[in-house]
C-alpha cells in the first residue's frame, strides 16, 4: 500500500498518529468543489476520468489526508438495471421510475452493461498519477440494501417500511445486482483501489435478525471472494448487528470496518479483531461556526482517544461519522486533520 500509515492500519501494526480520511471529503463543503461544479455537472465529474481526478486531488492537496477515495456516486448500478439516474440541478438523484411489484419487469440485466463502469477504472488510474506516491487511494461500492431502499423509495432517509415487506422483491434484485457488483469491485481493483469499501448506509436502520436475514450472506459472499480487499460500514449498527463471525473472527476476510458516531472506539476494537477501525468524530461537528467551541470538541474528542494505547487502537482510520456535510466548514476540517497529527505525534 502506498501510504505508510495506511498499510499499517491494515494490518495491524501500532503506530502512534493514524492516517486520517473523510468520507465525502471531496464534496460540496469544498470551495474547489464548488469551482469544478461552476463549470461542470456532477455527472460529468464523476464520469469524466480527468474530471473526477481533479475532484478527488482538491481536498488532498488542501487538507493533507493520508488516503483519497474515488470521486464518484454509489447509485449508478440503478441505471445499469435501466432505472434511468439522473442529477438535476439543486435536486438530489432522480430515477425515472421507482421500483415495486408492478414495475420489476423493467429491471433489465446489468451484465449487459458489464463495462458501464469502466469509468470509475480510469478515474482511478488518473487518480492515482496524480494524488502523489506517498498516498492511498480506496474505492467503493454501495451495499445491496441501501440500493434497494433508493430503487423503491429513493433515499436511506424515507420510511422504509415498503422495503422491509418486500422480501422476494428484494431477493430478485440482490441476486441480478451480486455478479455485476462483483464486476464493479474487480474494475476498481484492477483500476489501482488498494481497499474497496461497502457503503450500507440504510442497513443499520433494519433489525439485527433481519440484517442476518437480508445483508449477511451476500457481503459473506464478496467479502471471501475480494479476501482483505474490502471495508465495510454502515450507519446505525448496533452490537446485535455485529454477531456474525464476518465481523468479528480474528481470521475475518473484510479488511475492516468503519463504525459512527455512536461508538466508541474502545468498543470497536474490542468488537472488530483484524483489519482498520474508521471513525469517529461526530461529523455534525463539523459544522461548528464558533471556531473555539469546535476546537473544544476536538481536544475533548482526541483526549478521550488518548486514553487508549497505541497498542490498544492498532488499526485506527480516523476519520468523521457518516463523512462530511454541505455545511462543514473548511476551517474546522484543517484544524481536526491538523490536530490529530499534532496531538499523536
Amino acid at each position: 500500500m502506498s501510504n505508510l500509515k495506511f498499510s499499517n492500519a491494515v494490518n495491524r501494526i501500532e503506530q502512534k498518529c493514524p492516517p486520517i480520511w473523510i468520507m465525502r471529503q471531496a464534496g460540496r463543503y469544498h470551495r474547489h468543489y464548488q469551482e469544478l461544479r461552476k463549470k461542470h455537472s456532477f455527472m460529468e465529474l464523476c464520469k469524466e476520468p480527468k474530471l473526477a481526478a481533479a475532484t478527488a486531488l482538491g481536498p488532498m492537496e488542501d487538507f493533507d489526508f493520508d488516503v483519497a477515495i474515488l470521486f464518484s456516486d454509489l447509485l449508478f448500478p440503478l441505471d445499469a438495471l435501466g432505472m434511468g439516474l439522473t442529477y438535476p440541478e439543486g435536486k438530489g438523484p432522480t430515477l425515472e421510475w421507482q421500483l415495486n411489484n408492478q414495475s420489476q419487469s423493467k429491471l433489465q440485466d446489468p451484465l449487459k452493461n458489464k463495462g458501464y463502469m469502466d469509468f470509475q477504472k480510469e478515474a482511478l488510474i488518473e487518480t492515482r498519477k496524480v494524488i502523489g506516491a506517498d498516498k492511498s487511494l480506496i474505492g467503493f461500492v454501495g451495499g445491496f440494501w441501501t440500493l434497494f431502499v433508493y430503487a423503491m423509495v429513493g433515499s436511506h432517509k424515507n420510511d422504509l417500511s415498503l422495503c422491509v415487506q418486500s422480501k422476494e422483491l428484494f431477493k430478485d434484485f440482490s441476486q441480478r445486482l451480486l455478479p455485476f457488483i462483483e464486476n464493479n469491485i474487480q474494475i476498481q481493483l484492477d483500476g489501482g483501489a488498494e481497499v474497496v469499501m461497502v457503503l450500507d448506509t440504510a442497513a443499520g436502520a433494519l433489525s439485527p435478525e433481519l440484517y442476518n436475514e437480508y445483508v449477511i450472506d451476500d457481503l459473506k459472499y464478496l467479502a471471501e471472494r475480494f479476501k482483505g480487499k474490502l471495508g465495510y460500514y454502515s450507519r446505525g449498527m448496533q452490537k446485535a448487528h455485529y454477531e456474525h463471525e464476518l465481523f468479528r473472527s480474528e481470521k475475518s476476510p473484510l479488511s475492516g470496518l468503519g463504525f459512527d458516531e455512536s461508538w466508541k472506539l474502545k468498543e470497536s476494537f474490542a468488537l472488530a479483531k483484524c483489519g482498520l477501525v474508521q471513525g469517529n468524530f461526530p461529523n455534525e461537528y463539523s459544522k461548528e461556526l464558533d471556531f473555539d467551541s469546535f476546537k473544544k470538541k476536538v481536544e475533548s474528542y482526541l483526549t478521550g482517544v488518548a486514553a487508549l494505547s497505541s497498542e490498544e487502537r492498532r488499526g485506527w482510520v480516523c476519520g468523521m461519522s457518516h463523512g462530511l456535510l454541505p455545511q462543514s466548514q473548511e476551517r474546522n476540517v484543517r484544524y481536526f486533520v491538523e490536530e490529530v497529527r499534532r496531538f499523536f505525534a
